[in-house]
């Protein structure tokens, strides 16, 4: 067992602390850029960096030109190479840097792997560029055999070779190789054939030039580059000491993970270095979902060849990347007016093409003045609008019940009249209590019969009226009500569309608030205002004596914006529930303490397991995002699975 103990150990972490950097050099002095990479080195490796890249030629500078051909700069950069190897084996981090290495007579751009005063691997440059403003063909020429045993001029030997993967054995998926400045700007770049035979993450050391425009469409192609090959991509660019001549360099650094940046050094800022940590549970599992990411799995067929660096430390790793309290709700503000337009045009669409294809010309909506039916009808509003369909046709219908505040219940009646659907009021107390009596229930007994009764009752009313108006019952319920079982079964559970259910709750808000804000209606953004405020509730149990709402939704369930959280990291990464909490601890320092997260995340786990039965009958609804709770629009689970096997690493 010890193997397995060990191996669960290290891979609780899962993330692994990387750099760019671009130092201060000075062309073709290799002694003075020793010095400054030397730097560079101690203070992020004393920062707990694991992987720290420098840019093309970071030990020569790019623009040196003819001095390539000139023994003194080749041999230099070796020696100068052999120092910095001894002078960081006390580091505990990994060190790619470049120079330019000699083999059988010619010369290559090269990038060397080292760790612990070892050279690991010597990786050429496979596409010297020779065009506009790069003549670097002139000295240099691509690689295009396959890997060879390199022996260095102190006697060491080593690989060199564009087809090596190189592992550290000791941290799950921390895999990495590497491509050199142009290699990526070609049509099938090396880093796509690195990806399919397990590199995790990508190296890029560059000497890109600043031109106008450039940095956008590099940064762009950064991003479409990790995004395709389901990796993490790390970039440095030469700085401003590479400038002469007729180029400008500007140490546009970028690290990015599976199509995001994670940091980004910006032209010509002040301080190029950047450190974000890289989630490689995160693109293990990106990989594994995906089934048409092809692997190669015959590596010794395909040329390439796995290096071992066997870390002599372990520790967990500190994290500083921003972890987002509600990863479904769009990050930059700037990004808001677009995706929820986005979202609520896939929720509109989906339900005007059930309205096309069965010709239903009416829509039934229990509008209870909360969240979720807030947004129903709002997006019932849109999908009317679509078809063409006269908003009269659209049937609010408010049932008051025992729980029901005079709050909520002006809301509803205000909410149709601002968006101009037909209102109905149906009292449900003596049906309810009539119920009571034909099931010999004391309704003085406040449980789960009490409560659920109202829910079936209102549901059969909203069926019964589609009847009457031969219409259709637009459901309400959200995806965080669903992943939690928090919907009663033949109840609220059930409707002929279910506009919200790929929704979670935080996006719920965030989507209302968007409208409320973008409407350009007063009395609809005072109602809207009112909503939001508004306790989460189902308002099953009587109001306290002051009229406010007694039952809260997340006083019982938890907090919403914990529950999404869950929810995103096991539907849609398959983390376990130990990596879970530590993220959820990170994200939510300062709002809730660590065994609370804890409790509620237990919660979630069986909540979660034991309502499958509920989420495998859902009616159709829309798929919005990438996780959905639905049988048919993403989760294929079992109804009967036990969720003692998930509460690993709690």
């Amino acid at each position: 067992m010890f193997w397995l103990t060990k191996t669960i150990k290290n891979m609780l972490d899962g993330f692994v602390k990387v750099a760019a950097t671009s130092p201060q050099i000075k062309v073709a002095d290799y002694s003075f850029n020793k010095e400054a990479m030397l730097e560079k080195a101690r203070e992020l490796a004393e920062q707990g960096v694991k992987l720290i890249l420098f840019p093309e030629f970071s030990l020569t500078g790019y623009t040196s030109g003819d001095l390539f051909l000139q023994d003194s700069l080749i041999e230099g950069a070796l020696e100068k190479l052999h120092e910095f190897e001894n002078d960081t084996k006390e580091y505990d981090s990994i060190f790619v840097i470049g120079l330019p290495i000699e083999y059988n007579c010619k010369l290559f751009n090269v990038a060397a792997v080292l760790y612990k005063g070892k050279i690991y691997g010597l990786v050429p440059k496979t596409n010297v560029p020779m065009y506009s403003e790069f003549y670097e063909g002139r000295q240099f020429l691509p690689w295009k055999g396959e890997n060879v045993k390199f022996k260095m001029p102190w006697g060491e030997e080593t690989i060199l070779g564009y087809k090596n993967i190189f592992k550290v054995p000791q941290v799950k998926n921390f895999t990495f190789a590497i491509e050199i400045c142009e290699d990526l700007w070609v049509p099938q770049p090396p880093s796509a054939r690195h990806a399919m035979a397990g590199a995790n993450i990508i190296l890029n050391l560059s000497a890109s030039d600043e031109l106008t425009g450039k940095a956008y469409y590099r940064r762009d192609l950064v991003k479409n580059q990790s995004a395709r090959t389901l990796s993490a991509y790390i970039y440095a660019n030469a700085g401003e000491g590479e400038s002469t001549q007729d180029m400008v360099f500007s140490g546009h650094n970028l690290i990015v993970e599976n199509g995001r940046i994670l940091k980004e050094a910006k032209p010509f800022a002040k301080n190029h270095d950047i450190i974000s940590e890289i989630d490689l549970g995160r693109l293990h599992s990106e990989r594994r979902r995906m089934t048409t990411f092809p692997i190669t799995f015959d590596l010794e067929k395909e040329g390439y060849q796995v290096t071992n660096i066997d870390f002599k430390k372990i520790e967990k790793t500190n994290l500083t990347r921003e972890i987002e309290r509600t990863p479904f709700v769009p990050i930059a503000d700037k990004d808001r007016d677009e995706r929820c337009s986005e979202i609520l045009d896939i929720q509109a669409n989906g339900l005007a093409k059930r309205l096309r294809h069965t010709n239903c010309k009416d829509a039934i909506i229990g509008l209870s003045g909360g969240l979720d039916s807030t947004l129903a009808l709002i997006v019932t509003v849109r999908a009317f609008d679509l078809v063409g369909i006269d908003r009269k046709n659209i049937h609010a219908i408010t049932m008051p019940c025992f729980g029901t505040t005079d709050r909520t219940y002006n809301n509803a009646k205000d909410l149709a009249k601002a968006l101009n659907a037909s209102l109905e009021e149906i009292d449900i107390k003596d049906a309810v209590n009539l119920h009571f009596k034909d099931i010999n229930h004391d309704s003085s007994i406040h449980d789960i019969t009490y409560e659920n009764s109202q829910a079936r009752e209102r549901t059969q009313i909203l069926m019964d009226l589609a009847n009457k108006y031969n219409g259709m019952v637009i459901g309400t319920g959200d995806m965080s009500e669903l992943a939690l079982g928090w919907a009663t079964y033949n109840g609220d559970h059930m409707s002929m569309y279910g506009v919200n259910v790929s929704i979670p709750k935080t996006l719920v808000k965030y989507l209302v608030r968007y409208f409320m804000e973008t409407c350009q209606n007063e009395l609809l953004e005072k109602v809207l205002g009112d909503i939001l405020a508004t306790p989460v509730s189902p308002e099953l149990l009587p109001p306290k004596e002051n009229g406010k709402i007694s039952q809260k939704t997340e006083d019982i369930v938890g907090p919403y914006e914990l529950h999404d959280f869950f929810m995103y990291y096991t539907l849609r990464l398959g983390y376990d529930a130990g990596k879970i909490l530590r993220l959820a601890q990170y994200a939510f320092l300062g709002e809730y303490d660590g065994e609370e997260i804890k409790k509620w995340l237990k919660v979630f786990m069986r909540r979660f397991f034991s309502q499958q039965f509920k989420r495998s009958c859902l009616p159709d609804g829309p798929k919005v995002g990438t996780v959905s709770v639905s049988p048919r629009g993403d989760l294929r689970m079992p109804s009967d699975a036990s969720s003692l096997g998930f509460f690993r690493g709690l």
